[in-house]
């Protein structure tokens, strides 16, 4: 397997990422951690490197500058971390390593709103988006309504209040999705089994609507 530290040119800022591509890799997704986490996050190198086993391409790269996670707003501003992750996209479109017209997107917490409206507004981009314990809700109701690629919702059967919000948005997603709970697990999926099962509902996810190579 290929490994890349790169340095993406996003929107407002230059930011760091890591980019991993299997031999005979059958596409590539790009992860949107949540509010506080950054590339590093353990949870999503897990389950980015069974996706990796798999065959499939990984990208995790920071959406915001140490500077800018300091603030609490930036966190939360969806349309900054919209514009930077579909900045990603369009990166990964101009590489040779992978060359691809159609990306898949897994989101954490906040950056599974930031995947979902670049879903909705950049369909030709997006081939399925996985959200793992994510904040649908926080892409909006029009945005939800205009996702059309294949949707995994992952939530924790003991997270409750966020098992709500993704029931909700759930029904306001316009293209095929399925809502995956859990057992047991809460918010940061840290009971036994619980990641592995988050990762394994993601390949087979990305494995049952393949993403495009160009």
């Amino acid at each position: 397997m290929d490994e890349y530290e790169v340095i993406l040119p996003l929107p407002g800022a230059r930011l760091p990422g890591r980019l991993a591509v299997p031999a005979g890799s059958t596409g590539v997704v790009a992860f949107a951690h949540g509010s506080g986490s950054s590339r590093h996050s353990a949870r999503n190198r897990a389950v980015a490197a069974e996706l990796e086993e798999a065959g499939i391409a990984t990208l995790l790269f920071d959406l915001l500058t140490p500077e800018e996670d300091e603030h609490r707003d930036r966190r939360f501003d969806i349309d900054l971390l919209t514009e930077r992750l579909t900045g990603a996209v369009h990166w990964l479109g101009e590489r040779e390593h992978p060359s691809v017209s159609r990306v898949g997107l897994f989101g954490a917490s906040t950056g599974a709103a930031a995947a979902l409206r670049t879903a909705a507004d950049h369909p030709e981009l997006v081939a399925g988006v996985v959200s793992r314990g994510g904040r649908p809700d926080l892409a909006g109701a029009s945005a939800l309504s205009r996702v059309q690629a294949p949707t995994l919702l992952v939530v924790g059967g003991g997270d409750t209040t966020v098992l709500g919000l993704n029931e909700e948005a759930a029904a306001q997603l316009a293209g095929p999705h399925r809502t995956h709970v859990v057992s047991g697990a809460t918010h940061l999926f840290e009971e036994p089994g619980a990641l592995e099962e988050v990762a394994g509902a993601a390949v087979d996810w990305f494995t049952e609507h393949p993403l495009e190579h160009g």
